[in-house]
């Protein structure tokens, strides 16, 4: 049994293919310029900005500032309320005082000592007089052998006895001038925890948020406030760890906030943090407004593109029109390219198509 098979003349064939491309979405090689850059999200913070602790726990008396007040370093913030430290500063000062008196003044620890010096040394030439008259008497046959040894015992043990004192003397005095600089090293810490009961700010700059009300009690472990510059902001941005690498200090990034979307941004990278944040796989990394918005609030977010590289008028098609990353669909059929630089939408052609070429978006 046979089978009719109509076969198409060969011009109507190419007819139908070709009918069949012009349906598919199409484009043409242009040239254009192309950046390719590194995605990132941004959050805009003050520069240098710090939390506030009390080093001592205590009830909040007054706070003399308020959320958005401009300050100036050493100014009081925060007053804390304990009584504690205050009595160990008193005792502490007790305890330096009586420790000078008894090294410097007229302490009869070391001036009973003196005086003991004083009386053995009177003992000692005394009997060195006696021990060496009996002895030169001795040489001449006079006097007895029980007086020249009981001068000479007299004359040793008041020589040990003034060296012995001496001794004593000079190893109280080092040890009441240890316990001297002992208590003023107290002193001096228990002053530093006195002046914290006044909490002053560390620089001058905004107060940016207070955590707490006066009356309630605080610890050293919780933050009380936020300060930080009033006119400087960093942009934090956090990047991926396959994307670290390619980042440098000194590259342009462009920055879109949500409080201004319509606008964009420029920035340069000023500072790389080498630890990766294991939570999320990315690093921290900070950038600096070429010129800033002009109202600016801590927390701000928003996104940024940091610019790795950059060509000009470079041949490039749209990335959606890539088969198997080294292949563009044409008149011809497929042809395989090389690909440079790859920006969102568009990527540089280096190589395998002409300008204008038609190109198909593959179904």
């Amino acid at each position: 049994m046979f089978r009719w098979i109509r076969l198409w003349p060969l011009p109507l064939l190419v007819l139908v293919v070709y009918s069949c491309a012009k349906t598919k979405e199409q484009t043409t090689v242009q040239r254009r310029s192309i950046t390719e850059s590194i995605y990132a999200s941004v959050i805009v913070q003050p520069d240098s900005i710090y939390e506030v602790y009390a080093i001592v726990s205590g009830i909040i008396d007054n706070i003399p500032v308020e959320e958005g007040d401009l300050i100036v370093k050493d100014q009081p913030i925060i007053q804390i309320t304990n009584n504690t430290p205050k009595l160990n500063t008193q005792n502490a000062k007790l305890a330096y005082d009586l420790a000078y008196q008894n090294y410097r003044g007229s302490s009869a620890i070391l001036k009973g000592i003196a005086d003991e010096i004083d009386a053995a040394e009177l003992r000692y030439r005394n009997d060195s007089i006696n021990f060496f008259r009996q002895a030169s008497l001795w040489k001449q046959n006079i006097g007895s052998k029980a007086q020249y040894d009981s001068k000479k015992l007299a004359y040793q043990l008041s020589l040990n006895s003034l060296n012995l004192l001496r001794d004593k003397l000079k190893r109280t005095e080092n040890e009441l001038k240890t316990a001297l600089e002992q208590a003023q090293n107290n002193y001096k810490s228990s002053l530093i925890a006195t002046k914290d009961f006044t909490i002053k700010s560390t620089m001058s700059g905004k107060l940016y948020a207070l955590y707490k009300e006066p009356g309630e009690l605080v610890t050293t472990m919780e933050p009380l406030a936020s300060i930080g510059s009033a006119t400087h902001f960093v942009i934090e941005l956090l990047v991926d760890e396959v994307d670290i690498v390619n980042v440098s200090l000194g590259q342009n990034v462009l920055v879109t906030l949500e409080a201004y979307q319509d606008q964009v941004f420029e920035a340069k990278i000023s500072k790389i943090f080498p630890k990766k944040d294991e939570r999320n796989q990315t690093f921290l990394v900070e950038a600096l407004f070429n010129v800033p918005p002009p109202k600016l609030y801590p927390g701000l977010s928003g996104e940024a593109n940091i610019i790795i590289d950059q060509h000009k008028d470079v041949l490039t098609i749209p990335k959606a029109y890539i088969v198997d990353d080294t292949k563009v669909l044409t008149d011809v059929g497929l042809k395989t390219i090389e690909i440079g630089l790859e920006s969102m939408e568009y990527v540089e052609i280096r190589s395998g198509l002409a300008e204008n070429t038609v190109i198909y978006k593959a179904q």
